[in-house]
């Protein structure tokens, strides 16, 4: 067992693993951990995931609240509480981001050459690094749930609890969405012009922002394909489960369809995650 480090964070790596296609524990959780100790490390990171949400949410969301009017949406209750629930996925978002940016910064440094050359399957380096955004992003999301009570917008436990379950799907599927990415960068500039592309316009187009009803008609066939639209979906219906369902939700997709497009969407990006670690020179 040898030690590589990044970002000032040492690491075992398990040199037992028979480096196979099978899923290898030991390195998921070592991945994992790393993760977490480096994100505790850098407090930065904090600030720019959670915060900038955070901001977000009370400039535009206290902004629009007033003259949000679009047709089939909010017909009870105000923007704040419609935004809350795509808050939380823009956290989700930013922390996926702010995490897979590392993949960069560890090729750069060496770090992830050392990973490479271990025998350990790509699945479970892949599963390590997932996990750990994952995990962090869940985290931020639940604190942000915790002020729901200050809009007026409160879930049931249940609600609640299907809603941190929604949320760790979801952030399972956009941090392997950004792997899939940074896989593929050499410079972290290249992976901010893609976030800037591809990652923020599929968020707005998600229903976060605003609601499909109002939308221009090739506006909502873009909503419609998009796969974090159901991610949106799901977790702003699971928030309401065990509760009143207001116009402008139960007008959505249904929660177990939107469930299944998630799912399915988070398995795919972990299968596109693994083959792009297998082909990507390191």
């Amino acid at each position: 067992m040898g030690d590589v480090s990044g970002s000032g964070v040492a690491v075992p790596i398990l040199a037992a693993s028979n480096g196979n296609g099978a899923v290898q524990w030991g390195a998921v959780g070592t991945l994992w951990w790393r993760e977490i100790i480096r994100f505790l490390r850098q407090r930065s990171r904090v600030t720019g995931a959670f915060a900038q949400p955070l901001v977000f949410w009370l400039l535009l969301g206290g902004g629009i609240n007033a003259s949000f009017r679009a047709p089939g949406a909010l017909e009870s209750g105000s923007y704040m509480v419609y935004f809350f629930p795509g808050v939380i996925a823009m956290v989700l978002l930013f922390t996926a981001i702010f995490a897979t940016i590392a993949v960069v910064e560890d090729r750069q440094g060496g770090f992830l050459q050392g990973v490479l050359v271990a025998p350990v399957s790509r699945l479970s380096i892949v599963l390590g690094q997932a996990l750990g955004c994952t995990t962090l992003a869940v985290g931020q999301g639940v604190l942000f749930l915790l002020l729901a009570p200050f809009v007026g917008f409160s879930p049931t436990v249940l609600g609640a609890t299907l809603g941190v379950a929604v949320m760790v799907l979801v952030a399972f599927a956009l941090a392997n969405l950004g792997l899939v990415i940074a896989w593929r960068m050499d410079s972290t500039q290249g992976f901010h012009a893609v976030m800037n592309l591809l990652l923020l316009p599929m968020w707005m187009l998600s229903g976060a922002f605003f609601p499909a009803a109002g939308a221009a008609g090739w506006l909502r066939w873009v909503m419609a394909i998009n796969p974090l639209t159901y991610g949106v979906t799901a977790l702003r219906r699971s928030l309401y489960v065990g509760g009143p369902v207001p116009p402008e939700v139960a007008s959505l997709p249904d929660l177990w369809l939107s469930l299944i497009v998630t799912a399915v969407f988070a398995a795919a990006m972990c299968g596109a995650a693994v083959l792009t670690a297998r082909r990507g020179n390191a």
